[in-house]
């Protein structure tokens, strides 16, 4: 099998996954297709770098999540771009939900492994829990466990930064 074979059926298999991921973190599914096709094809151009410490699609995911990342951050340097297409409450309303999620992934990224791992691909990826547990060669019951401390972790981390910016 060629490697533009085994990129078109890595595309079919994960391509829904990510899409579905990036629909979740940006709530646009017009952006998720954009990002999607620019996973895979920064995914073509890097695949020596995929090591396989973490399974493919989480390796896609992280791919999409920095490429969405850098997207909100583009968007932050021309905040006029939605104000253009919006009403002005849909376009405050949104920024609320951007601003949300930008304080979510970063404290994500603040949580220990496995924690950020599990919380990430059950949240974003839309794994199972007994994927999750065949994943790290552990139970079903250790994914939700882990899920459920991971979420109760990021919890407080955001009660915490919403009281620190009173």
């Amino acid at each position: 099998m060629d490697s533009t074979t085994d990129m078109d059926s890595i595309y079919r298999e994960y391509s829904g996954t990510v899409k579905a991921f990036l629909i979740r973190i940006s709530g646009n599914a017009e952006l998720a297709e954009e990002l999607t096709q620019e996973t895979f094809y920064q995914a073509i151009k890097s695949i020596n770098r995929f090591d396989g410490r973490s399974s493919l699609s989480t390796w896609l995911c992280s791919i999409a999540k920095h490429l969405y990342l850098d997207a909100v951050r583009k968007q932050e340097n021309a905040p006029n771009v939605f104000e253009d297409r919006l009403a002005e409450e849909d376009f405050t309303e949104r920024i609320h939900r951007q601003d949300q999620i930008m304080i979510a992934h970063r404290m994500l990224h603040l949580l220990d492994e496995p924690y950020r791992e599990v919380f990430t691909l059950k949240t974003f990826c839309d794994l199972t829990h007994a994927q999750i547990a065949d994943l790290f060669g552990k139970s079903e019951s250790w994914s939700r466990v882990t899920y459920y401390r991971a979420r109760q972790q990021l919890q407080d981390a955001m009660k915490e930064n919403v009281n620190e910016e009173k």
